[in-house]
């Protein structure tokens, strides 16, 4: 039998890099932790590392199974601190994951402030995460909640995606460009324009969208001398080096030098959906129903 003081000490060995190292930071002898090694090897009936008289390598086995015990030793601290939560009369730790182009802006921030009044126990920690690494965290139960942009090419069996909202995309130019001065834009008239973000070929999500927007209007967006997926195009457009399209909630985010323009038309909008696990603790389903019972109107 596995124990988790025999994954604990070899997630040590290899991350030290050394039996020495790794046993002085664990506070035990050298000699024991050769033997915890030996023990977990005989339970898992692999080797999981070669020694040699000064050093060490992962097999391929151990290399999968450093993966797996690293992150098995992680969703048990994240028990813990939810048990603790619990005991303390809390009801837990929400884990939200948001893409770049999903701001913690309205509309979705009003809905979220909302939830956390009328749920004083729970807390929210969030962290920022590209639309196609959300689904693999929520799927190995990292994280129980993502907001992404659609649409997503790669999907995972084990997660839910569920739209939530759709907002305007809108033009942003540097305050000196000659579009700046107008109220309204349409999409056509930014052929010869350069992009400061393009669609990665596997990747969906905003730029993808963007894209689609323009190919829908005899061009493909030409790429600028300097691109990003990120809220740092909002900077590259600041810096004059190109323009972008990005959806309204991103006002809130951009730097002063940006001007926001309104695209002429009735399909220039984005839309932004929500995954979580199929299986997941009622905590984060009851999260999850809110939201999706929100009127985003």
């Amino acid at each position: 039998m596995v124990s988790m003081r025999q994954l604990r000490y070899f997630v040590e060995i290899v991350e030290a890099g050394s039996y020495s190292l790794a046993a002085e930071r664990l506070f035990v002898a050298q000699s024991a932790l050769s033997r915890q090694v030996k023990e977990l090897e005989a339970s898992a009936q692999v080797q999981l590392l070669t020694r040699g008289a000064r050093r060490f390598e992962l097999t391929q086995a151990g290399k999968t199974f450093y993966d797996g015990a690293k992150r098995l030793l992680f969703n048990l601290n994240e028990t813990l601190v939810q048990t603790r939560h619990a005991n303390r009369g809390e009801h837990g730790v929400i884990r939200v994951l948001h893409s770049s182009s999903v701001p913690f802006a309205n509309p979705l921030m009003e809905r979220i402030q909302s939830y956390l009044l009328a749920n004083g126990n729970v807390s929210l920690e969030i962290s920022q995460m590209s639309s196609e690494h959300q689904g693999e965290h929520i799927e190995e139960g990292r994280s129980d909640i993502g907001f992404v942009r659609l649409p997503i090419h790669i999907k995972y069996p084990g997660v839910r995606i569920k739209e939530l909202y759709t907002e305007p995309l809108m033009l942003a130019v540097p305050v000196a460009h000659r579009l700046s001065q107008f109220n309204e834009v349409a999409v056509a008239a930014l052929r010869e324009e350069s992009f400061v973000s393009l669609p990665h070929g596997e990747r969906g999500g905003l730029s993808y969208r963007v894209a689609e927007l323009c190919m829908r209007n005899g061009f493909f967006p030409r790429a600028a001398r300097a691109t990003s997926r990120k809220t740092t195009q909002l900077s590259l457009v600041e810096a004059q080096l190109g323009i972008a399209v990005v959806p309204a909630s991103m006002r809130s985010i951009s730097p002063a030098g940006v001007r926001f323009v309104s695209l002429k038309g009735t399909d220039n909008s984005t839309a932004v959906a929500m995954l979580y696990r199929r299986e997941t603790s009622a905590l984060v389903d009851g999260f999850a129903a809110t939201l999706q019972g929100a009127n985003w109107q």
